[in-house]
């Protein structure tokens, strides 16, 4: 059977955390506790009450730290040094993902809400910064993240993208709703992914590498 056709794509935008790597690796439940922890320290609300501000304010604004900068005049920089020294020995890279990531035409961006710091690492340790031509995180957005519409205006802004001709990977499917009303392909991302019906996704990928490796791009000489 043939793959999804993707070959008016010139621009491949992938979101980074549980999209480059799967959600089952646990490193964003990692992310989350010690995104509690500093809630909690910084309120000093009871865990459980810090971990329902912290899914509040995700909810709200599609990133913890938007809400923590809004409500209580979080330092971003602060925040970040909280992920500086997390482990990512759960993630291995991957050989087919790295070559079906390679066999694709045109630009490739990472488009994330993590920093800059925290894209590096694991892009380094994916052994998939070399296959990227360009970063957009949430410094380049001057933190204002996904799903909100200004975040996408800034990163069509910043590398002169053609929404018709763009597709976005994303393993959250709210952030594709604003990319898909701008006119780009839509990709869902996860094992969840084939149970969405939303109308705003037009294709669903269970798993990136096959995904990727099955569809059909445009032929470069």
């Amino acid at each position: 059977m043939d793959g999804a056709d993707l070959r008016h794509v010139t621009t491949w935008l992938f979101d980074l955390d549980n999209t480059l790597y799967p959600l089952e690796t646990g490193l964003g439940i990692d992310i989350s506790e010690r995104i509690t922890d500093f809630v909690e320290q910084l309120t000093g609300l009871p865990r459980d009450q810090a971990r329902t501000l912290q899914k509040r304010y995700l909810d709200e604004h599609g990133l913890t730290l938007r809400g923590l900068m809004l409500n209580h005049g979080v330092d971003p920089n602060e925040f970040h040094e909280t992920f500086a020294d997390l482990s990512l020995e759960a993630l291995a890279h991957d050989p087919e993902l790295i070559g079906a990531i390679g066999r694709l035409p045109g630009r490739r961006l990472i488009f994330t809400n993590a920093d800059a710091g925290h894209a590096r690492r694991v892009m380094n340790h994916l052994r998939l910064d070399m296959l990227f031509h360009e970063v957009f995180h949430i410094e380049s957005a001057d933190f204002i993240p996904k799903p909100d519409p200004e975040a996408f205006r800034r990163l069509i802004a910043a590398h002169a993208l053609e929404p018709a001709s763009a597709a976005f990977f994303e393993d959250r499917a709210m952030n594709l709703e604003p990319a898909k009303a701008l006119g780009m392909t839509t990709v869902l991302v996860g094992l969840g992914a084939e149970a969405n019906d939303e109308p705003f996704v037009d294709h669903r990928a269970p798993r990136l590498a096959p995904f990727l490796a099955s569809a059909r791009v445009k032929e470069t000489v």
